[in-house]
């Protein structure tokens, strides 16, 4: 899980959703409001919009971020990221307390695991 987390408001415009991904080499941004996690939005929700980039300023991350989000506890094992990942086609899980966001496990995270099971002194983050 992912602890050091790029979130993003929900009035803010698509453009600075672009930035974030690219500035960051991130694909999914938690959108979060007074604290809570309200929705995601990810690099294939940008490339689903029949706009182009110029339009991005117009509009918000509300208006296209997913809300019915699977999420899951800290408790919960690898496994279940994995099944959420294979049967809904996801890419990432938000990890949630009580509706607070506190991590994020991505495919890579999974990935990065796995692989350092294997190759416990290969340096990979």
């Amino acid at each position: 899980m992912s602890t050091k987390l790029v979130t993003i408001d929900p009035e803010e415009p698509l453009t600075t959703v672009k930035e974030l991904f690219s500035g960051k080499r991130i694909h999914h941004l938690p959108v979060v409001e007074n604290g809570k996690l309200i929705g995601l939005i990810t690099t294939a929700d940008l490339l689903w919009l029949n706009m182009g980039f110029e339009q991005y300023h117009t509009v918000k991350v509300r208006d296209v971020m997913t809300k019915k989000l699977a999420t899951l506890e800290p408790t919960d094992k690898i496994g279940s990221a994995a099944e959420l990942f294979l049967l809904n086609r996801f890419h990432a899980v938000p990890i949630v307390v009580n509706g607070d966001l506190i991590g994020i496990v991505t495919s890579f995270d999974i990935l990065k695991y796995e692989f350092k099971k294997e190759y416990p002194t290969q340096l990979i983050d």
